[in-house]
């Protein structure tokens, strides 16, 4: 294996071992020393490849936006039926959410520390996805509300169980086997909660 290869697999390694940290341990606080003990590899390689663990996190970050982001794209530029996206796009979510139980958690906790935020959705899809809720609700196919409420309905439902999941799971005595059962049933209890038929 050339030099360029071992540093380029060492460096994923790092990337991933903090992604397992953040998102699957939910240990967002892990510290370099944490990281470089978990990799199996000298703290001054974090430092090396990435110059700082604020680098790092803000690397880490940046992918997991482009998660969500790719997530989103599934409801904002299909041609498919809005029943069929919403379909697509929990399952997504459902997905993600069993690999990185604490993706969305460690999105919001960067949020609220002031790290670089950009907006998925631009303004023209976001008002062409109210049109196509409106016009599912003008037949019949949605509980008639306003567009912006089904989206906070389908968020809540999906986000809300990863959110708290370790609080979920001590109080309802849940294990992580059980757990990640529930969420992923929860494709077709969420999608007959949003739609009629």
């Amino acid at each position: 294996m050339s030099n360029q290869a071992k540093k380029d697999q060492t460096q994923e390694l790092i990337k991933d071992t903090a992604k397992n940290l953040f998102f699957v341990k939910g240990k967002f606080d892990a510290t370099t020393q944490e990281i470089a003990d978990e990799a199996g590899v000298n703290r001054t390689l974090i430092n090396y490849y990435f110059r700082s663990r604020d680098n790092l996190i803000q690397i880490i970050f940046d992918e997991a936006q482009k998660v969500e982001k790719e997530k989103s794209e599934i409801i904002m530029n299909s041609d498919l039926p809005l029943k069929e996206k919403i379909s697509q796009f929990i399952e997504g979510s459902l997905s993600t959410s069993l690999q990185y139980p604490y993706l969305e958690t460690y999105i919001v906790s960067q949020i609220n520390k002031g790290n670089c935020h950009k907006k998925d959705i631009e303004e023209d899809e976001l008002k062409r996805l109210f049109t196509d809720i409106e016009t599912e609700m003008e037949r019949g196919n949605i509980e008639r509300m306003k567009p912006i409420h089904f989206l906070l309905n389908m968020i809540s439902l999906l986000v809300f169980p990863s959110a708290v999941r370790p609080l979920l799971m001590e109080n309802l005595m849940i294990s992580e086997e059980e757990f990640d059962k529930i969420i992923s049933e929860r494709k077709e209890i969420i999608l007959n909660m949003l739609f009629k038929n």
